[in-house]
């Protein structure tokens, strides 16, 4: 199984005749994702790569019938429109790409998120990817490389920066240790699905027997994935590394999520708390694939 995608999810792309809608379209097909159209606004009854093109997410429902997915490639300042459309249009999973979204604008979405049910990932993220059957954002640049790169497997990785879920994944893999989802949850202050609620949709998932998580300064989420596993509503094992273990307070940590504030959100005390409730946390980036190979070893 997977969690959020599979192959079968019928995927909308919002921003579609964009540079980096069409270019991040051809990555997805190419993976195998069933993206089924896309809209951008005076560019209906266009085509990109076979897919129809439509005005509005209503009349993309409307030509298309059910839609499971929506994937955003919008200017920051235009997020808030797209996704309110989106929700409103009955998609109950989004994935929002752009970086530098107004933090009201995300606010606003995830009230709207809640009202109606509906997921998202995002903001400034590079999206999700279900190994060997469908992503839906950004992850691994081409299909080919997401292929090769990536092996499916038993472990979940989510992961708050970017870079380092595609590293982490594939350092996993070159371990040789297989992979069911990877989610880049966002880098953003604010995001629709942070680790806590990834590693709960793991902990449901039968197919997911370990989880890596790469998380950083800043905020409360590792602290908050501890407290599941205090609270036993996450019991499989759980792998971290936390990143900027250096700075200081008030520094920012490559984007705005991770930045210490008031002695809160340091890495010292993500680490201690991930460790008191029994997770195994790394020193070391480098060290994680091999010791999340060699526990799972010693598991059987």
């Amino acid at each position: 199984m997977s969690i959020l995608i599979d192959e079968n999810t019928r995927v909308l792309v919002q921003g579609i005749t964009g540079r980096e809608g069409m270019a991040r379209t051809k990555l997805m097909l190419e993976y195998g994702t069933k993206v089924v159209g896309g809209v951008t606004p005076g560019k209906g009854g266009q085509t990109v790569y076979n897919l129809p093109v439509f005005d509005t997410v209503e009349e993309a429902k409307e030509e298309l019938g059910d839609l499971d997915a929506s994937v955003i490639f919008v200017p920051a300042p235009l997020v808030k429109d797209a996704a309110l459309e989106a929700i409103y249009a009955g998609i109950k999973f989004l994935v929002i790409v752009p970086d530098r979204v107004p933090v009201w604008d995300v606010l606003e979405i995830a009230a709207a998120a809640e009202r109606y049910g509906v997921k998202f990932i995002g903001p400034n993220t590079l999206g999700i990817l279900s190994v060997g059957k469908a992503v839906v954002g950004m992850i691994g640049g081409r299909a080919e490389s997401a292929r090769k790169w990536f092996k499916r497997g038993n472990i979940g990785v989510t992961s708050r920066s970017g870079g380092m879920t595609s590293a982490t994944s594939y350092y996993l893999s070159q371990e040789g240790l297989g992979l069911t989802t990877i989610v880049h949850v966002g880098g953003d202050q604010v995001v629709g699905l942070p680790h806590p609620d990834i590693v709960e949709l793991f902990e449901k998932d039968p197919e997911t027997e370990a989880v890596v998580m790469f998380g950083e300064i800043g905020g409360s989420q590792e602290e908050r994935v501890a407290d599941l596993i205090e609270q036993g509503k996450f019991t499989k094992p759980l792998f971290a590394y936390i990143g900027g273990k250096s700075a200081k307070s008030g520094t920012r940590f490559s984007h705005a999520g991770a930045i210490i504030e008031g002695g809160r959100g340091t890495h010292e005390e993500k680490v201690k708390r991930l460790r008191e409730v029994g997770a195994i946390v790394v020193d070391r980036f480098n060290d994680l694939p091999k010791v999340v190979k060699e526990h799972l070893r010693k598991r059987g």
